[in-house]
């Protein structure tokens, strides 16, 4: 049976076979066929985005959403992360701000200005005061931890920024301490023998460093822009707040970047390719145009002189009198007011259109505090001078022939002085500071080294703007009253007059504040400039050692007020007196002088620059 089932099936197959054969042979027979080819026509046509599931770093120009990052003992490192090697990322560009504050330590000196305070020939006090500086010293950390905890990635994962972080800060530490209280440097205002090199400044700079390398180098420049400009500004504000010398804002400038740079160093060799997020941004650009910040220390003229040939309406002091001054002055030099070295801070970036030249710009500050302020400065002086006036009422109106002497101080200062029109005076410095401002234009030039180095140099031409020099007089004291009689007599057709005083009455208690000093320079036209060598030690960053030359011929003046406050310590008919007494009169108003001086400036510095 089953064989037979085989026999019927091979069969049908066969029959099957046979009439397939027939008909494809008869269809062929009956139709020719012919290939054609379709015509082909380029097209561009968009192509699908592709997605990839990876852990490695995503490129700066991706759009990322953040996440919030609480991770912080959780170790991750993304794939494709090029790790870092023992001090593959030195500059060493701390070690010459170092020094550069060290070379001008030595350029200090105290004087007397507040008697105020209790604390004569041991500091100089100005009524300048701002605690920004305690808050913008924090400001690099602050950035970096909050764009971590936001989600932002940047160089590290949290252990390994909270390692170089740590070991930054121990290492600075280490050295201002330990360089404070070995120096023992006084402070200016005299408060404390701990003021080389300054702490502030070194925390705000290794706070920008740690800003500059977790997001700087990895996501945008402008990072690292507004972190190197805050810990700048911070160092200023600790000059102007008078609680460092410049020397201290330099190294300590210095100290708190080698710090961050020894401190990753470390964690470099720690952690080697673990906890590495993203790469250092890559510029191929070999165009040298640039953004830069700079810190530096300003030499050159450091000195204005004012003598009897600068004052204004000369005419009104009495011949003999301005002869004697002269003559003192031949013996004892002029008034001089010498400064120290300036503190300056530029914003400067240039456009080329070629690896050699280019146009740019600069905005320079430039602070320099008083060091010596001569006569200007001296309470005694100032103190001296008004007593000196208030001796004119009697000597000059001949009342010894009509009032004792004993009798007429008693009226005017009181049994004890305790009722003078003076019972308390002082100085009080509100700027020591020349603080002048200018901003320049001019063309730039650049000779390439080889790839990393560079010279350069430019030629600019801009206007400088100064902000004047104050000490303010503060007076306490009674209002004098005085009433007065004067006496007409002809004497062969020539009149004659002759004044007499009554005693001194003692009215109410008055507080004055006036301008006791004033210098400042006009506005004024500027010429710079410059060498530079240029370290390009990323392709999109580079430092720049720099010094440079500007010149200016600038015309100061200074006011010297002594006894302006005569106008409320009279009664209005008391001061008409004074006015009329011919040896008081001449010094009721300021004294004004006013010298053109040609001011040479030299700069000395180091930029952190943002290639573009």
């Amino acid at each position: 049976m089953i064989k037979s089932q085989r026999l019927f099936l091979i069969a049908a197959l066969m029959f099957c076979y046979g009439a397939t054969e027939v008909k494809a042979a008869e269809t062929m027979t009956q139709t020719c066929y012919k290939l054609e080819v379709p015509e082909m026509k380029p097209e561009l046509t968009a192509t699908p985005e592709l997605t990839f599931e990876t852990t490695a770093a995503p490129e700066p120009n991706m759009e990322l959403k953040w996440k919030p990052d609480f991770d912080f003992f959780k170790s991750k490192t993304n794939k494709g992360v090029k790790a870092y090697k023992f001090m593959d990322d030195m500059t060493f560009v701390g070690i010459p701000l170092f020094v550069a504050g060290w070379a001008v330590k030595g350029d200090k000196a105290m004087f007397r200005v507040n008697n105020a305070a209790g604390k004569k020939n041991t500091q100089l006090l100005t009524n300048f005061k701002t605690g920004i500086d305690d808050y913008t010293q924090f400001f690099g950390p602050a950035l970096t931890v909050g764009l971590k905890l936001g989600g932002y990635e940047g160089r590290s994962d949290w252990p390994r920024l909270l390692a170089s972080a740590g070991l930054s800060y121990a290492i600075m530490a280490g050295f201002v301490n330990g360089i404070k209280y070995t120096a023992k440097e006084m402070r200016p205002d005299g408060s404390t023998a701990n003021s080389w090199p300054s702490g502030h400044t070194a925390t705000s700079f290794v706070g920008a460093t740690i800003l500059h390398k977790e997001y700087g180098l990895t996501r945008s420049p402008w990072f690292s822009v507004a972190g190197y400009g805050v810990a700048a500004a911070t160092g200023v504000m600790r000059v102007l707040n008078n609680r460092h010398w410049v020397s201290d804002v330099m190294s300590g400038a210095g100290i708190g970047i080698m710090s961050t740079e020894l401190g990753y160093a470390i964690g470099d060799l720690f952690f080697k390719g673990k906890g590495l997020l993203r790469n250092d941004m890559e510029m191929n650009n070999e165009n040298p145009s640039f953004f830069s910040i700079s810190m530096g220390v300003g030499l050159g003229t450091k000195n204005i002189d004012f003598g009897i040939d600068d004052l204004v309406g000369i005419d009104r002091f009495d011949p003999q009198e301005v002869a004697a001054a002269k003559a003192a002055e031949d013996e004892d030099g002029k008034e001089n007011i010498e400064f120290r070295s300036a503190t300056v801070v530029d914003a400067e970036g240039a456009y080329f259109f070629n690896k050699y030249v280019g146009i740019g710009g600069r905005f320079r500050v430039r602070a320099m505090s008083a060091k010596s302020f001569e006569r200007f400065a001296d309470i005694e002086t100032m103190a001296g001078s008004s007593l000196y006036a208030w001796d004119e009422f009697y000597e000059a109106c001949g009342q010894k022939n009509v009032i004792p002497e004993a009798e007429w101080n008693n009226a005017m200062w009181g049994p004890t002085m305790e009722n003078g029109p003076i019972s308390d005076i002082n100085a009080v410095v509100e700027s020591d500071h020349l603080t002048e401002f200018s901003a320049s234009l001019g063309l730039y030039f650049n000779i390439p080294l080889c790839k990393n180095f560079s010279l350069g140099t430019k030629l600019l031409v801009g206007r400088s703007f100064m902000q004047e020099m104050d000490i303010d007089g503060q007076v306490k004291g009674y209002v004098k009253d005085m009433d007065y009689n004067i006496n007409l007599s002809s004497t062969n057709g020539v009149m004659n007059y002759s004044t007499t005083i009554e005693k001194p009455k003692t009215g109410g208690e008055y507080e004055y504040t006036w301008d006791y000093v004033t210098v400042g320079g006009k506005s004024s036209t500027t010429w710079g400039t410059g060498i530079s060598l240029t370290y390009r030690y990323k392709s999109n960053f580079s430092w720049k050692l720099f010094v440079d030359y500007d010149y200016t011929e600038k015309e100061f003046t200074a006011k010297y007020d002594p006894l302006n406050y005569m106008r409320r310590a009279l009664t209005s008919n008391s001061y008409v007196l004074a006015q009329n007494i011919e040896s008081i009169s001449p010094y009721l108003a300021a004294e004004e002088y006013k010298k053109t001086k040609k001011m040479n400036y030299v700069t000395i510095g180091l930029s952190f620059m943002v290639n573009l």
